[in-house]
């Protein structure tokens, strides 16, 4: 119980702080909206990159973990889109569907990781998010371009994917792993960087909550929460244990595959023209029955 507690307690407890600050003391959106950049352009990419290039790459069932993660993340993405057909929603409600099935909350995903397995967690969760970052926005990027007016544009879709700064942050951390690593000094730099993104982030992603949001087509929200929170990780446990990957690996890959959709959907859908709203409710929703969830998947890993 006292290990449940100390590695659910604090993101948890920093969601509800967010949405206690949002809502009591820190009202300006302007103040979140500066607070979330910084996040997504400066300290998550420290993150990311710092603790990837820490990492012994050779040493990692990379090939294991890409392969169990990216069959995933494909399976999800059928769901979703056989989903949005079967409901008959629009483009910009399918790709809210998309976004809710298989992107995550990588901030959670470290908090839980680092606090379950230490200094390892955090730098397997770091090659976990390069593996699932890329082919998770390809795939959005693709929902989004393929039902727009006018046909799909291979040169946006790169450029979408080229800017995308965690993407940018895990191919440096893999090109600095490859090269031996962050330079001195700024090894620590990038680290006290990262650090700062998960406290910061969490509260964030509480401010942006809304329970308003859970009334819309909560039938939907329920279907897709269950393709990203039962189903996804479920297939990523049986192709884990297929591709013989060690309790560690198959641990990071389960905990971040399991984890509540990016709260950057919304921000995600409001930009590109997909649902906004049908978005906002996925997020909440999703992160409302991951309280439950991801315990679950934590007690079926140690069983």
């Amino acid at each position: 119980m006292s290990l449940y507690l100390d590695v659910f307690v604090p993101p948890f407890g920093l969601l509800l702080l967010g949405a206690l600050l949002r809502r009591h003391l820190l009202r300006e959106e302007a103040v979140w909206a500066g607070i979330e950049r910084l996040v997504f352009w400066v300290l998550m990419p420290a993150l990311l990159c710092s603790a990837i290039a820490a990492v012994d790459l050779a040493s990692l069932p990379i090939g294991g973990m890409a392969g169990a993660i990216w069959l995933s993340l494909l399976g999800g993405a059928a769901l979703s889109l056989g989903l949005a057909r079967l409901a008959r929603v629009d483009h910009p409600a399918m790709t809210s569907v998309v976004q809710g099935g298989i992107r995550f909350n990588n901030l959670m995903g470290f908090a839980v990781t680092g606090s379950l397995f230490g200094a390892a967690g955090t730098s397997l969760g770091a090659i976990t998010t390069g593996l699932i970052v890329p082919f998770a926005q390809l795939l959005t990027t693709l929902a989004f371009a393929l039902g727009r007016g006018g046909g799909f544009s291979a040169a946006r879709a790169l450029r979408q994917l080229a800017l995308n700064p965690l993407l940018l942050a895990c191919l440096a951390g893999f090109l600095l792993a490859a090269l031996g690593g962050l330079p001195r000094g700024l090894a620590p730099l990038a680290r006290t960087l990262g650090q700062a993104s998960v406290a910061l982030g969490l509260l964030c992603v509480g401010a942006a909550l809304t329970a308003g949001a859970l009334r819309d087509r909560l039938g939907l929200q329920l279907a897709t929460s269950v393709i990203k929170l039962a189903l996804v990780p479920a297939m990523v446990l049986g192709l884990g244990h297929a591709f013989g990957l060690d309790p560690l690996p198959l641990a990071s890959a389960l905990t971040f595959m399991a984890l509540p959709t990016a709260t950057t959907s919304y921000v995600m859908a409001r930009a590109m023209g997909g649902d906004a709203p049908l978005m906002a409710a996925l997020t909440t929703l999703e992160h409302l029955l991951a309280v439950i969830t991801l315990p679950l998947w934590i007690l079926i890993l140690a069983s």
